[in-house]
């Protein structure tokens, strides 16, 4: 089916939804043990099975522009190196020489053609090649074809680059997004601007994921933020492998497509309903016009905490200084809202759990996403061989 197309059925989905007080609905209810959030065999398995495994959303084409641009991070203790060669080419490593294994590059972006240990000052091209030894003469002999940066696969699809942190991994985006990213490339979003980025820390990764799956708290968390906007407990869902695209109607929909022709509906994104974006397991995308949310959830460093990177992007540039403290502002305002409506109660969630009050959580029949999402969860960790297809 068309994109556009296909847009719009769920369109008309949501404007029924809010029409006829409903919201998408399955078939039961879910438990899922507390110790989920807690239990810190569970916590490393979800670092290895799941972490390690799957095509993760690192970093921006917008962050990388240029030839000779690199972002070096640490992803949930692993500390990466992503950078673009002179052809324009992404790469991803681990960075970390193979000397004595210190970093090649300070955690941060810059641009250079080529990395230098600061410990003993070996250098590394911009394809991880070991290209110098300082003071060769007295090192010894090395074959310096085997001793360049561990590479990590990665790949640039839509605007985005994903890195697998384990290598030699396999990794097939096709099949894992199962045609999603060309909603990314129908919003061009290899050519947007990236502004910025906020860091705030949270509870237990799952529990601040759980919290981005639904709307069903926007009138009683939201109520002066969201709410006026959304209305609560209205979404839509659907899957895309083990990612989702959600749809909340506004409460205006109706207004707002009453006048525009049924096959144009699915063009009508934030002027009648928005989409919340997640790639699973840990990037949850808003796309606004004015300014465009995507978090990063990295696990860690212990099971009952977890750092997230609110990006910041737009289509259009930053035009000058009057602009850029708008910007500011609303990255202050998207990263306030985040922190102290959501990951606040989650770190008070996060105390209830720990305390055994209870030895389940359950997710409702109209939490289909959390329901999905917690299903993907467990089949990563019991590492089966054939794909799962929850229904949604």
């Amino acid at each position: 089916m068309d994109r556009v197309q296909r847009l719009g059925d769920v369109a008309e989905i949501m404007l029924d939804y809010v029409e006829n007080k409903k919201t998408f609905m399955t078939d039961k209810t879910l438990k899922v043990p507390s110790s989920s959030y807690t239990d810190k065999d569970q916590f490393d398995a979800e670092i290895e099975l799941i972490f390690k495994r799957v095509p993760l959303m690192l970093a921006f084409t917008a962050e990388l522009p240029n030839p000779g641009d690199y972002k070096a991070m640490d992803a949930m203790g692993v500390p990466v190196l992503i950078n673009r060669d002179k052809q324009g080419q992404v790469h991803a490593f681990l960075n970390v020489c193979s000397h004595r294994g210190a970093p090649v590059a300070d955690q941060g972006k810059g641009n250079c053609s080529r990395f230098t240990c600061k410990y003993h000052a070996w250098t590394y091209g911009a394809d991880g090649r070991l290209i110098g030894i300082s003071e060769a003469s007295t090192f010894g002999d090395v074959d310096k074809s085997q001793m360049g940066l561990r590479v990590l696969p990665c790949e640039e699809r839509a605007g985005m680059i994903f890195v697998c942190l384990t290598p030699n991994a396999p990794m097939d985006l096709d099949n894992y997004f199962r045609g999603y990213l060309e909603d990314f490339e129908a919003l061009d979003f290899a050519n947007w601007t990236y502004l910025g980025n906020r860091t705030i820390e949270g509870a237990n990764w799952k529990i601040a994921f759980d919290g981005y799956l639904e709307g069903y708290h926007f009138q009683s968390l939201h109520p002066e933020t969201i709410f006026p906007r959304t209305p609560s407990n209205t979404m839509h869902y659907e899957g895309f492998g083990p990612n989702m695209r959600i749809g909340f109607p506004q409460h205006s929909i109706a207004d707002q497509l009453k006048d525009v022709p049924r096959d144009k509906w699915g063009e009508c994104e934030n002027n009648g309903y928005d989409f919340v974006r997640i790639f699973f397991p840990n990037v949850s995308i808003f796309v606004a016009p004015e300014i465009t949310q995507v978090a990063q959830l990295f696990p860690g460093p212990t099971p009952d905490r977890n750092r997230t990177v609110l990006n910041y992007l737009r289509r259009e540039p930053v035009k000058d200084e009057a602009d850029r403290e708008k910007v500011e502002a609303a990255m202050n305002f998207f990263r306030d809202v985040t922190y102290e409506e959501d990951y606040v109660i989650g770190l008070e969630i996060q105390k209830g759990l720990e305390s055994g009050a209870h030895d389940d959580i359950t997710f409702g029949r109209n939490e289909r996403g959390n329901q999905f999402f917690h299903e993907w969860l467990n089949w990563y960790l019991e590492d089966d061989e054939t794909l799962p297809e929850p229904q949604m």
